[in-house]
């Protein structure tokens, strides 16, 4: 199915994603994308987690080559256990919106929930990475730009394996937890051991 834009119309439409919520580890990284209205590619646009990491690596390329403007955010593990990572989510969300070179009319958000201190309007859209092009666009960018930087940190901390588990939850993920303890990427504010507890 090909993905759409949201309006046919002359308006600047922006879609932002995040990637890595659901993580144990590192930051949690957002991207907004403005593509122009005839954008088009070999390889077709979808939700970053159906697409295999080539196609996404290929997409990523062909979005920062074509995009009017893109940007990408984050939030750090940090900042992620002083306010939450929902709140953290939106802040690398309008992190990734200020970067952008040009401003958009209305920002279409993957998800159901945002909460903006922006002048924009925006539309949340429950798996608006499957419908819409600039959503996917942003889920893409969102994805790899945080498996790029997770794999880098994975030289530095090899005994988590982050570099097939991306941070996420695993069962291998979690039994490095419990035989050397946490690193400072780790979120202290979620359940790193399952049904067990550090803290």
């Amino acid at each position: 199915m090909l993905l759409e834009f949201y309006t046919n119309s002359s308006t600047i439409e922006c879609g932002v994603d995040e990637a890595g919520r659901g993580c144990l580890c590192g930051g949690v990284f957002a991207s907004a994308v403005i593509l122009p209205k005839n954008f088009s590619s070999k390889e077709a646009l979808n939700d970053s987690k159906k697409l295999n990491s080539r196609q996404r690596d290929n997409l990523r390329k062909i979005i920062e080559k074509e995009a009017i403007s893109f940007s990408v955010g984050f939030a750090t593990n940090e900042e992620i256990d002083q306010i939450n990572i929902l709140k953290a989510s939106f802040l690398a969300m309008q992190r990734a919106i200020l970067g952008l070179k040009i401003k958009p009319d209305i920002l279409l958000i993957d998800g159901n929930r945002f909460v903006s201190k922006l002048d924009i309007p925006y539309y949340c859209i429950v798996k608006g990475d499957q419908k819409y092009q600039s959503i996917a666009a942003a889920s893409i960018l969102a994805k790899t730009y945080r498996d790029e930087y997770i794999t880098k940190m994975a030289e530095k901390y090899p005994q988590y394996l982050w570099n097939k588990n991306k941070g996420y939850p695993t069962k291998e993920h979690r039994m490095a937890i419990k035989e050397y303890g946490i690193t400072p990427l780790h979120r202290k504010t979620f359940n790193l051991l399952g049904e067990e507890t550090l803290f």
